[in-house]
Parts: C-alpha cells; sequence; structure tokens
C-alpha cells in the first residue's frame, strides 16, 4: 500500500520533470518536504519494484532510428527461457510472453531495417526460432501517465494521429 506521499511523488516525476541545476531539490520543494527524503523515497519505491525505471524516454525515430514489433512461437516449456535471452539483448525493449501461437512479442529498435533483418537472422541462429516483424505505419500513443489514487491507478494517455 502506497503512502499518500509517495503517490504525489509517482504522479509528480512523470511529467515535466524539472530541468534544473537540482531537480530533486525542486521536486522536494514542491512536493513540502526534504530532499533527502524524496530521495530515500524514490530508492525505496524502487527497490520495492513499484519504480521499474526512472529516466529519459527517447524518441528513437526522432534520432534516425527504426522500431518494429516482433513475435515468435516459442515450444511451450522453453518460451521462458527463450524470451530472457531475446529480452537480454540491447536492441530489445521490451518482450511480453502472450497466450497466443506466437507466445514471445517483443520491440526491436535498430538504425535502420537492414539492422533489424540481421538482429532477426542473429536470435533465429540462437534460439532456432524464426522472428515475425511488423514495423509501425503510423504512430498515435505519446505517452502514457498513470494517476494514482487511493483505490489504485487510473492510466491515462495523451493520443496523438501523427506520425
Amino acid at each position: 500500500m502506497l503512502e499518500e506521499i509517495d503517490r504525489q511523488i509517482l504522479e509528480r516525476i512523470q511529467d515535466n520533470f524539472p530541468l534544473t541545476p537540482r531537480p530533486f531539490e525542486t521536486l522536494a520543494a514542491e512536493l513540502g518536504i526534504p530532499e533527502q527524503e524524496l530521495l530515500c523515497r524514490l530508492k525505496n519505491l524502487k527497490e520495492k519494484g513499484v519504480l521499474r525505471h526512472f529516466g529519459a524516454s527517447i524518441d528513437s525515430r526522432r534520432i534516425g532510428f527504426v522500431t518494429t514489433l516482433c513475435a515468435v512461437a516459442a515450444p511451450e516449456e522453453k518460451k521462458e527461457q527463450l524470451a530472457q535471452r531475446i529480452a537480454a539483448r540491447p536492441e530489445v525493449t521490451h518482450c511480453y510472453l502472450r497466450r497466443h501461437r506466437f507466445n514471445i512479442w517483443f520491440t526491436l529498435v535498430a538504425k535502420d531495417f537492414e539492422a533489424v533483418e540481421r538482429i532477426l537472422r542473429e536470435i533465429e541462429a540462437e534460439t532456432g526460432l524464426r522472428p515475425r516483424h511488423f514495423p509501425a505505419e503510423k504512430k498515435f500513443k505519446l505517452r502514457a501517465f498513470f494517476r494514482l489514487k487511493k483505490n489504485g491507478p487510473v492510466s491515462g494517455g495523451k493520443n496523438i494521429d501523427k506520425p
């Protein structure tokens, strides 16, 4: 169960993170708590697994990279091990097990589609699985923002219709 101040911290760090010489001091002042308490709470949230990642989210397409959604059909008894192997690759940003014939889904980021094809061939050679990929035609979801209420999280997001 999250304390109210932890909810406030998690909501505040999701958007418009202060780009100041001492951003945590700025945030702490906004939240009305000492900077050291803010840092301790963030560390605690990270250790508990509530906060999985804390860092910039870069739009890879704006810096010239391509992304694609990929899937493989893995034998049921090996899917966990194979998913972990795929997820360990530096080009893989997300990896999920799904209830589907294609039971491992993952996203790749690479410098171009030639590199995507090379990476997929490497995955096939390493795992014996033939990945399929589905390049995005148009991106609609810009970001996710989670509003936290006492009875649980409510997600929201800003949708866009431009590439």
